[in-house]
């Protein structure tokens, strides 16, 4: 598979509406033709077109997952000591927004099936921190109140509304030592009472600074030299402060500025913190493409939101990796995670070590 591989997206078929955000009896038929929106190859992918399915995060035997190691004599897979990933960190930013209770139960039930093929296809011998932060100033992180902090712990509306800790790292990041399953699951559901003013990208900034990452810091030793970093961002808005309307014709012009910067400085300022060289990072970027049956377009109206608003800035920035790749949503996260397990084996074999 071409990495970063892209295609225009139309609405789709009746199958992949089964599959809207939310409730289907709560979503608006969506009107209107192609938005123009790329995305990656896995946003079209159904592994249950019937919608029978009695799993519907789309993971197990039908998802794509391929959890077979990889032939350690393979050209590239385990080359010469210098070639090579030796570790793994996962950052996931979260929307904690009013309108994303549905979507961090997708994620919630797909994590176990991408970390698990994520182990089967790169080096059984890589170390993994799996950090999670959200998409505003998080009043859940009670002991390290700023933007970026990584979850420890949950509150508010919709959220686990645990401690989620402590790791066996001592920090606030878990590790392959823990149990990633059940850890996940308590803190990446981080509830729905977040900023209505959503900065993911910021706050992703935020959470791999150096005064974040550094002694001291909140996320003190998440990131490493060693480590390819692989960022999932998931919202159903765009980072920006458009107005978005209302089916019955109002429109909803709530300020929000949304993060600071524009998609070129997002990915310079990314970019940096792995020592200048793009390829040590993968962007997986779950976002709201507008022309799919199962995403309408966003509406914060009276009864409620629903559908996804198109996030062209957040497009913009993933697709300016080489390991960049968006799917919808407002699907099942299962194959979207399957088809981009390839990117990340691929991105640890070409990985050389900052510094």
């Amino acid at each position: 598979m071409q990495v970063n591989a892209t295609q225009t997206i139309g609405v789709l078929g009746i199958a992949l509406a089964a599959l809207a955000c939310g409730d289907a009896d709560d979503r608006e038929e969506m009107t209107g033709g192609d938005s123009g929106l790329t995305i990656g190859q896995t946003g079209i992918t159904d592994t249950d077109p019937t919608g029978d399915s009695d799993d519907e995060s789309g993971i197990g035997s039908e998802t794509g997952f391929d959890t077979t190691p990889p032939d350690p004599t393979a050209a590239g897979d385990e080359g010469s000591s210098d070639a090579g990933c030796r570790a793994v960190d996962l950052l996931f930013v979260i929307d904690n927004s009013g309108s994303m209770e549905d979507e961090q139960a997708n994620l919630i039930s797909s994590f176990p099936g991408f970390i698990n093929a994520m182990k089967s296809q790169l080096s059984e011998d890589l170390g993994y921190h799996v950090g999670i932060t959200t998409s505003d100033l998080y009043s859940g992180s009670f002991d390290c109140l700023q933007e970026g902090a990584l979850i420890t712990q949950t509150a508010g509306g919709g959220a686990s509304n645990q401690a989620c800790g402590p790791y066996t790292s001592g920090k606030r990041y878990m590790t392959e030592a823990d149990d990633l399953e059940a850890r996940f699951s308590c803190a990446a559901q981080v509830g729905i009472e977040g900023d209505g003013d959503e900065r993911p990208m910021q706050t992703m900034l935020a959470a791999v600074s150096d005064p974040m990452t550094g002694p001291g810091g909140c996320n003190e030793g998440f990131l490493r030299d060693d480590a390819l970093l692989v960022v999932v961002l998931i919202t159903d808005e765009e980072d920006d402060h458009e107005a978005m309307g209302c089916s019955n014709g109002m429109v909803n012009t709530d300020p929000q500025d949304g993060s600071a910067g524009e998609p070129d400085q997002w990915y310079d300022q990314i970019v940096a913190v792995k020592g200048g060289d793009e390829r040590r990072v993968v962007v997986l970027s779950l976002v709201g493409p507008q022309g799919l049956a199962a995403c309408p377009a966003l509406q914060k109206c009276e009864g409620g939101i629903v559908g996804a608003e198109v996030a062209n800035r957040v497009i913009d920035f993933t697709n300016r990796f080489t390991y960049g790749y968006v799917g919808p949503v407002c699907e099942p996260y299962g194959p979207f995670f399957s088809e981009s397990i390839s990117n990340i084996v691929t991105a640890c074999d070409d990985f050389t070590p900052v510094g």
